[in-house]
Order: structure tokens, then C-alpha cells, then sequence
């Protein structure tokens, strides 16, 4: 999701997507991802906010749909032990439909591949007669 509210009053305020990629200390591609919605702004927004002179409310904007929650049950050995429990992460849509579309490739792939191996099976047979 493009961070439309973000991208107007970084330019009410005269300030390039350089100058914010500067501020933040990261590259300035790396910042154009954040506002078009392809890299998630986390502990950034109160930063940005501070510098464009406005409250964090103004600015940001979140997609619920943009993001899917996936629950991993996962242990943790830590040094009194180990520590089971639910652990979250956030998987941007497009790179999910990415995986996807690949796996559905891969399928197809082996369903060729298990075709050809039944083919030289009935090969191999008909050599050993």
C-alpha cells in the first residue's frame, strides 16, 4: 500500500525521498520501498514524524490485507532451558503469491518428471524381453 499521507507532506515539507533515506540511514531505494508499501515502517514512524513536524497519526497508514500472520510453533533453548510457544511473523502478500506461483512450477515439473521416468520404466522392460 503507498503511503500516500507520508508522501504528501514529505513534499508539503520540500524534503526528497533522499533526504528522508538520509535522515533514517538507509538507502535511498530502501526508503522508496517503505513508501510504496513494499518494506514494512516500524519503529520509524515517530523519526519521520519528528521530521517532517507532524504526529505519527497524520502520517501513517497501515494495510490489515497487506500483511498475512502466519503462527510457526517453535522452541527456543534458552540457558535455563527451553521455551515452546507461538512465535508471529508477517509475510507481505506479493512475496506469499510469489511462493506460490513457484511451488505450482515446481508441481508441474515433477509430474513431467515422474511422465518421463514411467516412460523409461516401460523402455527398460521391453529391452529386458
Amino acid at each position: 500500500m503507498v503511503k500516500e499521507k507520508l508522501i504528501r507532506k514529505r513534499n508539503e515539507k520540500t524534503f526528497t525521498q533522499k533526504d528522508l533515506a538520509e535522515y533514517l540511514n538507509i538507502s535511498q531505494t530502501q526508503y522508496s520501498r517503505k513508501e510504496k508499501g513494499e518494506v514494512e515502517i516500524s519503529d520509524e514512524w515517530e523519526r519521520i514524524s519528528k521530521l517532517l513536524e507532524t504526529n505519527v497519526e497524520e502520517i501513517r497508514e497501515t494495510d490489515p490485507n497487506k500483511n498475512i500472520t502466519n503462527y510457526f510453533e517453535n522452541t527456543i533453548t534458552s540457558n535455563n532451558g527451553s521455551i515452546s510457544g507461538n512465535y508471529y511473523c508477517n509475510v507481505p502478500e506479493f512475496l506469499l503469491e510469489s511462493q506460490k506461483e513457484f511451488i505450482e512450477m515446481l508441481k508441474k515439473e515433477i509430474q513431467q518428471k515422474d511422465a518421463e521416468i514411467e516412460i523409461l520404466k516401460k523402455r527398460i522392460n521391453e529391452l529386458k524381453q
